[in-house]
């Protein structure tokens, strides 16, 4: 493929930029899926033929692009929610912007560092090791418009069981780069790959254990500048209380993040006690959630509690940065200060908390931004016959981050083989089926429960068993390999 006029800077920056637009649009909630492997295969060529520094700067061009448009939303949750200026707003949002397109930029200098090895070849191993970089360890994760979660409803799915969000995201990229190779080589090797991905469609790697529950998933729909009132605190209280007495009787009622509007030992007493009460009257078990705070030391907690069968509760484990939790201290507290800004300040939950149990199965519990995190997912997974996750998007009005938080929530329904219950306090509420469809949903901005049956699932996807840890050693033994084979072959041409 002719790539020389790319190599001219304008244009090559041009596109870069332009890709960067493009690859967002294959996510939730524009949903053309195939423009991720379109954009990455636009990116890989911008990065043919230039100097390092040039591959670093089309890279961050294309983050730009991708961050510019597919976490706009930012800007939304600091000026309508955070109450911040429109400057201060735009501020922050173009730092968030500019400071997570470093990474793609990192994917484009470090392959162009390598001269005697095939640089195309080179790149997805780099921009996967790069995402997994971003999304598991670099502010404690970020991992918002990962490739993978773009190929939801591709045949490329069928990888997701088996390797995951970065395994299949691996395959995009591959995927992209044999085709820049452009020989027939390459065209076979894309067309195994897809091939298999459609093949393993077919495969059931988990199956019921029980007969279906009946759920019901309450949508309060309480805008987040009217939640924390004090004078709407007794309101709340009623509407959820009166949209679950509609619906006795049913195994299971899920309520969303933070549904209760007050710490645990301002209601338990005179609502928690007789819900709980009710719901054993009535043979239903109630998921709610609510804050925590250890009145001895001051610690809160962002938490979920079933009443009914059992009073047990879950304490967050996977903190929002900036919103439950402020690293970069005291830096960030004293920015924030400054500009009036008021947000959370939480702590993270222990690591082995005992599952959480309703209708008679235990269940993995994710709170809101816990759900973006496949590793979470599967911590004691065996024992697990569904999902649940509670959520308030609220902080994000009507942007696009509501449509990508569901897409990326599917994930983990498929990761694992298991019906997600994914409880929302303004949408997307759903029941997400094991193969990551969405079977039922509530509209967004409406006041609802949603209705419907899950099947209790056993058995473990081999994600499930494994986790990212195959794919990340895979992928390091491709760097060093190809690091290794580059030098040696440096040395031999001297």
């Amino acid at each position: 493929m002719d790539m020389t006029i790319f190599s001219h800077k304008y244009a090559g920056d041009c596109l870069a930029f332009g890709a960067g637009l493009l690859y967002t649009l294959a996510f939730a909630p524009f949903d053309y899926p195939y423009l991720a492997l379109i954009a990455l295969i636009a990116l890989f060529i911008c990065w043919q033929r230039v100097s390092p520094r040039r591959a670093l700067m089309r890279g961050y061009l294309f983050g730009l692009g991708q961050f510019g448009l597919g976490v706009s939303w930012v800007y939304v949750s600091i000026h309508d929610f955070g109450h911040a200026g429109m400057m201060s707003s735009g501020a922050m949002t173009t730092t968030f912007v500019g400071f997570w397109a470093i990474f793609p930029a990192l994917a484009g200098y470090l392959p162009a560092n390598i001269t005697t090895f095939n640089r195309v070849l080179f790149m997805p191993v780099v921009w996967l090791l790069v995402e997994y970089l971003r999304g598991v360890w670099v502010l404690d994760g970020f991992p918002w418009l990962l490739a993978g979660y773009s190929q939801l409803d591709t045949p490329l799915a069928g990888y997701i069981p088996v390797l995951g969000v970065y395994g299949t995201g691996f395959i995009v990229a591959l995927s992209a780069a044999l085709i820049l190779v452009f020989n027939w080589r390459g065209a076979l090797v894309v067309l195994v790959l897809w091939a298999g991905g459609a093949y393993l469609h077919n495969v059931q790697w988990t199956q019921p254990i029980g007969a279906p529950l009946q759920i019901a998933l309450i949508q309060g729909n309480i805008t987040q500048d009217k939640k924390w009132l004090p004078e709407n605190k007794l309101n709340t209280l009623r509407l959820y209380k009166t949209l679950t007495e509609q619906h006795w009787g049913v195994n299971v009622i899920v309520w969303p993040e933070t549904a209760i509007p007050a710490y645990l030992s301002e209601v338990e007493d005179l609502f928690l006690m007789p819900l709980h009460q009710a719901a054993q009257q009535h043979h239903t078990d109630l998921i709610v959630s609510l804050p925590i705070k250890n009145e001895t030391s001051g610690e809160k907690y962002n938490a979920v509690m079933t009443l009914g069968s059992r009073i047990a509760d879950y304490r967050k484990t996977h903190l929002l940065p900036f919103g439950e939790t402020m690293p970069w201290q005291p830096v960030s507290g004293f920015v924030l200060q400054q500009l009036s800004i008021k947000l959370g300040n939480f702590t993270a939950g222990g690591n082995n908390q005992p599952l959480l149990s309703a209708g008679g199965y235990s269940f993995i519990t994710s709170i809101c931004y816990e759900d973006v995190f496949g590793n979470h997912a599967i911590q004691g997974f065996e024992n697990a016959a569904y999902l649940v996750n509670v959520t308030n998007d609220g902080w994000f009005g009507n942007s696009i981050e509501p449509h990508q938080h569901a897409q990326m929530a599917r994930m983990r329904a498929l990761e694992t083989g298991r019906f997600l219950l994914r409880s929302t306090n303004t949408g997307l509420t759903a029941i997400v089926a094991p193969n990551g469809k969405m079977t039922q949903q509530l509209p967004l901005f409406e006041v609802g429960v949603l209705r419907g049956e899950i099947t209790p699932m056993a058995g473990l996807t081999p994600y499930a068993r494994l986790g990212d840890k195959p794919v990340l050693m895979f992928l390091l033994g491709l760097l060093i390999s190809g690091w290794a084979s580059a030098f040696l072959l440096a040395h031999r041409l001297r």
